[in-house]
């Protein structure tokens, strides 16, 4: 864990909440709504968090630092061990968990994997039914992923709402996680909303637009990396970054017919980065070709998965 920064003043409360739960139930959305701002990807397509992302809350004098976590589930591959090994390192450390589940179905084994690494925790475990403005029967899918928790001792509450279209649901979580903080210096300094870095932060915005445009089982044998940043006096920022693939078939199809497929990706990511940063940005893509990086661990921590 970081190093507590040294604060002054009123006593202060600070601790680390992790945000667990299947692929796909809506962590990341969460997370981003926690914040106010964008910290982590999203996509419709599962596992699209590969990394525990921090997010970084500071109200007066308490500070959450959101742990946001890749999808628990059945591992594959060299990158789905170490997408579960952020989840269990997350939960070894952390003052209270949110467990996010989808409410448009009931629990699947991939939800039961969850209960049973979070129903033993001796820490305050919220439960979230999450996405209830589209399930139909969401009080009885909550009822049952309650029954899942039957037999916990410590601390256990609940909610339902929809972390896309309810803020005002989002909000009142976050103040019953800041209520039960311990005392503690923070952290982290106040101001930023994540303890990534830009260039972190850039190419997961990068690979969340692609995958949205790949299909298939292509999306997941795509990593990105931003190489170089920099800043022209007029304040355009010029940000080079590469798509990594595992096969040279893979990057004929992330590139497309003519570039057209490359191209569409690196303006949907321009977008968003200019969005968040609020100046012009010049965003440069290369596609390159990393054999069967998902199974490389030296590929892996190169790629940051370490």
């Amino acid at each position: 864990m970081t190093e507590p920064s040294i604060t002054s003043g009123e006593q202060t409360h600070s601790g680390f909440v992790a945000i667990v739960g299947k692929p796909n139930v809506g962590k990341s959305t969460l997370l981003n709504a926690f914040l106010g701002t964008k910290v982590a990807p999203t996509s419709p397509r599962p596992q699209t968090t590969r990394r525990g992302v921090r997010g970084i809350h500071t109200s007066g004098e308490r500070q959450i630092v959101f742990v946001d976590t890749p999808g628990l589930h059945k591992p594959k591959d060299a990158l789905g061990k170490y997408m579960n090994h952020e989840v269990h390192s997350a939960l070894a450390d952390v003052d209270a968990v949110v467990w996010v589940v989808d409410l448009r179905h009931p629990p699947t084994d991939e939800d039961q994997l969850v209960a049973r690494q979070v129903r033993e925790l001796p820490k305050p475990l919220f439960l979230v039914g999450n996405k209830t403005d589209a399930a139909k029967y969401p009080d009885e899918a909550m009822k049952l992923y309650r029954a899942l928790l039957e037999g916990r001792d410590a601390e256990l509450s609940d909610t339902m709402l929809s972390a896309q279209n309810n803020p005002n649901a989002v909000a009142t979580l976050r103040e019953q996680l800041l209520e039960i903080l311990p005392e503690s210096p923070f952290f982290f300094p106040v101001g930023p909303a994540s303890d990534q870095s830009r260039e972190q932060w850039a190419a997961e915005i990068i690979r969340e637009e692609a995958m949205k445009k790949l299909r298939d089982e292509l999306p997941y044998a795509v990593a990105t990396r931003v190489n170089r940043w920099t800043e022209r006096e007029d304040g355009l920022q010029r940000i080079e970054g590469e798509i990594v693939v595992e096969k040279n078939a893979h990057k004929g199809m992330v590139i497309g017919s003519g570039g057209k497929q490359l191209k569409e990706i690196g303006q949907a990511a321009r977008k968003q980065l200019e969005v968040f940063l609020d100046r012009k940005v010049y965003l440069g893509l290369e596609v390159i070709v990393i054999p069967g990086w998902r199974e490389d661990v030296e590929a892996l921590r190169e790629l940051g998965y370490e």
